[in-house]
């Protein structure tokens, strides 16, 4: 007797479905990150996702839109670890440190995402000002550096005038440096800014850098 196949069921075909989305983002981060948004290319993804470049059009729409939706899901995935940010405990010098140490770690995990943002800047940023779910994701860590600079105001710790959009530039301008210049800066001076020996000197110096500018004194221009 043959047996019949049993059909897959609709909740079996949706996980299918994620699961293959999910593959197809993966390879995409990738390739779009090795090659540029230019040099990437839909074939190379389908090859090595073992699907279709129809199938990746169906999911997706295109190679802007499969672009655009594995920068979403990296801006995801450090606004996830915001989220999760839990300094409401702890003192304001120590919380805007462990922010600073969040993002520190964050970028020197995901270099993939470092060049995503490289690219994605010299595109001129078309990709992220057309998607509408980066524009409602804001960030969290905004809200968290509000409150805990209004503490530490409060406390006295920190100097009044601090603008939380400055600070987190200041916070991600040294976190986005050290990876994305890693091999220039390396040639230059001779210096590995990732490497593991200067790992914990930078993450300290970085916190050290926050916590002396919310704390010096302003001079009135």
């Amino acid at each position: 007797m043959t047996s019949v196949e049993e059909p897959a069921r609709p909740g079996e075909r949706t996980r299918d479905a994620a699961r293959t989305r999910a593959e197809i983002l993966d390879v995409a981060t990738q390739e779009f990150a090795r090659a540029g948004f230019d040099g990437a290319r839909v074939d190379e993804i389908a090859a090595r996702t073992r699907t279709t470049k129809r199938m990746i059009y169906y999911y997706f729409g295109g190679k802007e839109q499969l672009f655009t939706a594995v920068l979403e899901r990296a801006y995801g995935v450090i606004r996830e670890a915001e989220q999760q940010l839990d300094v409401e405990h702890l003192d304001p010098v120590a919380a805007i440190r462990r922010l600073a140490e969040l993002t520190f770690d964050h970028h020197e995990r995901h270099p993939d995402f470092i060049r995503l943002v490289s690219i994605e800047n010299i595109h001129g940023a078309v990709h992220i000002a057309a998607s509408e779910k980066l524009g409602r994701i804001g960030s969290p860590a905004l809200d968290v550096i509000r409150r805990i600079l209004a503490a530490g105001q409060e406390s006295g710790l920190f100097t009044a005038g601090v603008d939380a959009v400055d600070l987190h530039a200041m916070i991600s301008s040294f976190c986005f440096f050290r990876v994305a210049n890693r091999h220039t800066f390396g040639v230059l001076f001779g210096r590995d800014l990732v490497h593991p020996a200067q790992r914990d000197r930078h993450r300290t110096m970085l916190g050290d850098m926050v916590i002396a500018y919310l704390t010096a004194e302003r001079t009135a221009h």
